[in-house]
């Protein structure tokens, strides 16, 4: 077929910290060999970024921004365009103190832990040229969510038969006030966990491979070797921007206000966005305008005010500055999980549902990879021929369910792209 083929490839195992993985660098040497020999990219195509060699670029978050903006810069009509993941994925929870703000953004975790998160994948799949197919990978936790707004074709509708499916059952009173309690619960659970207390939640029953929710990253045994998931902990995460700034008063509520601190225009543009916003809410307060939020929301959004107010009663507005150039067209844009209208040229294979963790698995003779990586490379090597994308899901979703793994990959695309061949 005509059109270039180009790729990132993107490992992290977070060597020497509290995150550490063992599978992504394998994941990626793996795929990279595939991209060659299976569908015929050019080794110049191909972009790694690995914090398996110090020596080199990492994988920081502005190293993947820049990168995947120069992918899609790059492309024209006709182009295949593929990223792959493997690393950590966390959630956010809500931080503006709306009372209507109640939601989480799904990230992947960069080396440096300048989140990148998905409304970013959004925003850059919707730069896509027409006539040219983006194809993302992630092997992370939470990554069903990745692709913001993308249609569900294989998710958490898709069920496996009753005798393998291990996702629990929705429950008939989960209304708007059961989200809401949710929510609640959730954001008390993260608030003990950013004081290093951890409330473990219920687990539905399901193996130790993975699977719904597990907020541990901690290596568990198994049968044929050991397991770890590749969700990063609020509380780790934290703790790692602790060490990272020397400061102590990180806590929920005040995530995203760090991240800026950090990493400034370097952050994720919804952190930016963040940032003008709530910058806005801070002067209307001092103008003696009242917030619209109430109640335990406007708890949480306390921490980011008196950020806010530290750094500018100590002369720092010009580390606001780009935040403020930042456009924002309404205040819920940086609502957490906040949806817009679904890209169609994109196409999301993710390692899991948005409420589930992906497994980073090392055998009994040492050898590591993330489960859904396996599973992609394991199937292509038994098939010569085309390979659709829903084809590869589902026979992922079976591997991993007779591997005793409760994750369920999903697919997430247009109608029009999931019959279409898997990467080209």
């Amino acid at each position: 077929m005509g059109g270039r083929k180009r790729a990132l490839l993107v490992g992290i195992n977070y060597p020497g910290t509290k995150a550490e993985l063992k599978g992504c660098h394998n994941d990626v040497d793996r795929m990279h060999r595939c991209l060659v020999e299976r569908f015929g990219f050019d080794e110049d195509d191909i972009r790694v970024l690995s914090d398996k060699d110090r020596s080199g670029p990492q994988p920081t978050g502005a190293n993947i921004r820049r990168a995947l903006a120069r992918l899609v810069a790059d492309a024209r009509p006709g182009d295949f365009l593929f990223f792959h993941y493997s690393g950590h994925g966390t959630r956010l929870p809500a931080e503006t103190g709306q009372h209507d703000d109640t939601g989480y953004d799904e990230c992947i975790v960069p080396c440096d832990m300048n989140l990148i998160t998905d409304q970013d994948f959004r925003e850059l799949v919707q730069k896509v040229p027409d006539g040219c197919l983006f194809t993302i990978v992630s092997d992370s936790c939470h990554s069903g969510g990745l692709l913001d707004s993308a249609k569900e074709q294989i998710g958490n509708s898709t069920r496996q038969n009753k005798t393998q499916s291990r996702e629990p059952e929705e429950r008939p009173d989960s209304g708007s006030g059961s989200s809401f309690r949710s929510f609640l619960k959730e954001t008390v659970r993260d608030a003990f966990e950013s004081e290093g207390i951890h409330i473990p939640r219920s687990r539905h029953g399901h193996s130790h491979h993975g699977g719904d929710d597990q907020d541990e990253a901690s290596e568990q045994p198994s049968g044929n070797g050991r397991i770890k998931n590749r969700s990063l902990p609020l509380s780790t995460l934290i703790e790692m921007l602790k060490e990272q700034t020397g400061k102590d008063d990180i806590n929920v509520g005040s995530i995203r206000m760090t991240l800026f601190n950090i990493f400034g225009d370097d952050a994720s543009p919804k952190i930016k966005k963040f940032m003008k916003v709530m910058l806005g809410k801070f002067h209307q307060g001092q103008s003696g305008e009242h917030d619209s939020g109430g109640g335990v929301m406007v708890m949480v959004g306390a921490l980011a005010q008196e950020f806010l107010k530290a750094k500018l009663e100590g002369n720092e507005e010009e580390a606001f500055k780009p935040a403020i150039e930042q456009e924002v067209h309404s205040v819920d844009e940086v609502y957490a999980g906040t949806k817009a209208w679904a890209p169609n040229n994109g196409i999301l294979i993710s390692g899991c549902q948005t409420n589930q963790t992906s497994a980073d698995a090392t055998t009994p003779q040492g050898v590591s990879f993330g489960a859904l990586s396996n599973a992609i490379q394991t199937i292509l090597a038994g098939k010569h021929g085309k390979v659709t994308n829903k084809d590869l899901v589902m026979k992922a979703r079976e591997m991993l369910s007779k591997q005793g793994y409760t994750q369920q990959p999903g697919l997430y695309c247009g109608d029009e792209n999931v019959h279409v061949a898997f990467i080209c």
